[in-house]
């Protein structure tokens, strides 16, 4: 069944525990993920993100997701992932996401203010929900102040902006930057988990982790314990594709038809794996 992120993220945070993100570019992933949910009971979120739409565009993503999450007997959001600009994210809202993260973390505070309260306004009247981000979450291959573990905390989520910035954009999910990154690590991400129970205590409104794929599962756990209630995942699954494929091979595998059902099976389990480290099975 289609729901909101307000919806699902408002139980998890009551309960104490997260709801995956799993974004997905074509229909073997987004059958494993969804397939992951049904057999665990777990509420899940599915979509994409602007900078994987050169795999599978917005209204091609709708119409294979929308069906599938229309049959379905759990909660499951259709999310638009790190939206960056205002045209892509008002599309996702027309094709029928009922959740859209409007990302305009590199702006500066005053412009991601003004943007995201805007952009709140009309997804509420689309009936979706809307996330956004404060601080930035950077690359974990960036080499730079931006990426996990770096010297410069500039770039993390202030507490005191998160007061301010909830209650001025009526965003329904705050995405915060406390040490993780995107894609693959470097090097061991430091996670300022003082600062994460510091924006908790600050705001009601529950709180993302982006940069989900290659921490620890204590990583996880703590976090969730100080107040995260989505967890964004794409590079786990992403790999693990990989790696079913390529047992299929090595298994004698000579067509695309042939690796398909080890590319999923391998997604649903690393999937499976995330929900139960969440917390999130069992509550559909």
């Amino acid at each position: 069944m289609l729901v909101t992120l307000k919806e699902v993220l408002g139980d998890a945070q009551k309960q104490g525990y997260a709801v995956g993100l799993f974004n997905t570019v074509n229909l073997e992933m987004a059958k494993a993920v969804i397939s992951a949910a049904e057999e665990s009971r777990s509420p899940v979120i599915v979509g994409s993100a602007e900078i994987l739409l050169g795999h599978c565009d917005i209204p091609q993503l709708a119409d294979i997701l929308l069906p599938m999450i229309q049959k379905s007997p759990v909660p499951i959001v259709l999310h638009y992932d790190h939206g960056l600009t205002y045209d892509r994210v008002i599309q996702a809202l027309r094709c029928g996401f009922s959740s859209v993260m409007y990302d305009c973390s590199g702006c500066s505070l005053e412009e991601n203010l003004k943007n995201c309260r805007e952009m709140a306004s009309i997804a509420h009247a689309f009936g979706a929900s809307i996330e956004a981000e404060l601080g930035h979450v950077g690359s974990g291959a960036a080499g730079s102040k931006e990426s996990a573990g770096g010297e410069d905390h500039s770039v993390y989520t202030q507490p005191d902006q998160a007061k301010e910035f909830v209650e001025y954009t009526k965003v329904d999910a705050l995405a915060v930057a406390i040490g993780t990154a995107h894609g693959p690590y470097l090097k061991t991400p430091k996670l300022d988990l003082q600062r994460l129970e510091e924006i908790r205590r600050t705001i009601d409104t529950p709180l993302v982790l982006h940069g989900g794929s290659g921490l620890s599962d204590q990583d996880f756990r703590n976090c969730i314990e100080r107040g995260i209630a989505k967890i964004n995942i794409f590079t786990d699954i992403d790999q693990a594709g990989c790696r079913g494929a390529r047992r299929a091979m090595e298994a004698g595998a000579a067509c695309l038809t042939d690796l398909i059902p080890e590319i999923t099976a391998e997604i649903q389990a690393t999937v499976r794996h995330k929900m139960e480290l969440f917390g999130s099975v069992g509550k559909a």
